[in-house]
């Protein structure tokens, strides 16, 4: 959904970068792709009853489990992207057995270098209980081209990295961590023909890519300290839910506050995700005592500038800014839990104008 809105405002393609860092300690889903996720599933579900001329499905839309599918994908391509980072180290054995089968081998052909293949890092996460947990329920290894695997191998053979790599004798903690790091960033990322068959068979690649790069980061620092069955903590799932369930049950309520400070704006015709993100962000207002408002306005900034149209990060940003104005004004920031279904409160007789 998101790649396709990216190509209809002609957003370029993004490039990333595996950036070694001390300070950062991302080992769970952040809530700003919660946040993303959750925005995802509003506008799927709303679309298809806007689709449907106002109708509402005959069934009931489960929108949790439709919530729960974005980050099961999320989880799955994690786990894809160490797979594939795995199979490359671990193709030095099958490279080395398959020249040793020529009809005809040189030297060379059998002698080839597999210390790659037992590099202690990898060991280290092909031997982890829940990395083996997730790669038995994800089946990783079903979407795996052989022929893009054995490519990326030897165009690591010939790196100078690589070559300095299996020069050395014995095994150092850091050259077995950098040479992973190398392949990931070096050989993985930049390629677009490998970005492009993840994003063919990971839609959502666009949106979770800088997350998964922070996290592969911390992974092959770490690889002990992380849970795959739990990459989304309960407090962050119910964090998702919550949000999920106000904005949508919150609609009504939600619109009493932006619909005043739209001023000459038919609401109809303002960007369907602005209007999304709007609502989302008058909800943590009113419901997410935890969260500080400025949080709130400057998540909901970036993202209607990473997802909707270019003027819409500063249309988001007044609109937000004036309702918390108000808001504060009115004394009206007495943020309450949310109560899913219970009867909506209505702004106070001096709301926002």
């Amino acid at each position: 959904m998101i790649k396709f809105i990216n190509t209809i405002l002609g957003v370029p393609r993004k490039s990333y970068s595996f950036v070694p860092s001390k300070t950062s300690s991302c080992k769970m889903i952040s809530r700003r792709i919660i946040r993303v996720k959750v925005m995802q599933t509003i506008y799927s579900v709303e679309s298809q009853v806007a689709e449907s001329g106002g109708e509402m499905p005959s069934k009931p839309v489960d929108t949790v489990k439709i919530l729960q599918k974005h980050f099961d994908q999320t989880r799955q391509l994690f786990i894809y992207l160490i797979h594939f980072l795995t199979e490359v180290a671990r193709y030095a054995e099958t490279d080395a057995r398959n020249r040793a089968s020529k009809h005809l081998p040189t030297k060379e052909d059998l002698n080839v270098n597999i210390k790659l293949a037992g590099n202690e890092l990898l060991w280290k996460i092909l031997d982890h209980p829940s990395y083996k947990q997730a790669v038995k329920d994800d089946k990783p290894e079903q979407l795996i081209d052989a022929d893009l695997l054995r490519k990326i191998y030897l165009e690591l053979v010939e790196s100078e990295k690589y070559q300095q790599y299996i020069s050395i004798q014995g095994r150092d903690k850091k050259e077995e961590k950098e040479m992973l790091e190398f392949i990931f960033d070096t050989l993985l990322l930049p390629n677009e023909t490998f970005t492009s068959y993840i994003e063919e068979y990971f839609s959502n690649w666009d949106d979770d890519a800088d997350m998964l790069v922070v996290l592969m980061q911390n992974f092959l620092n770490k690889p002990a300290a992380y849970n795959f069955q739990e990459l989304l903590s309960k407090e962050k799932w119910q964090f998702a839910k919550n949000l999920l369930q106000t904005t949508l049950e919150k609609k009504e309520l939600a619109l009493q506050y932006i619909k005043p400070k739209l001023k000459n704006w038919d609401p109809d015709r303002i960007a369907a995700l602005d209007m999304i993100l709007m609502r989302m962000g008058v909800c943590e207002f009113l419901f997410f005592e935890t969260i500080p408002p400025k949080v709130t306005i400057n998540e909901y900034i970036d993202l209607a500038k990473e997802y909707s149209t270019q003027q819409s990060g500063q249309f988001v940003n007044g609109i937000l800014d004036n309702i918390h104005k108000d808001l504060v004004r009115d004394n009206q920031m007495n943020k309450v839990a949310f109560t899913p279904n219970a009867a909506p409160a209505s702004p106070s007789a001096n709301k926002p104008s």
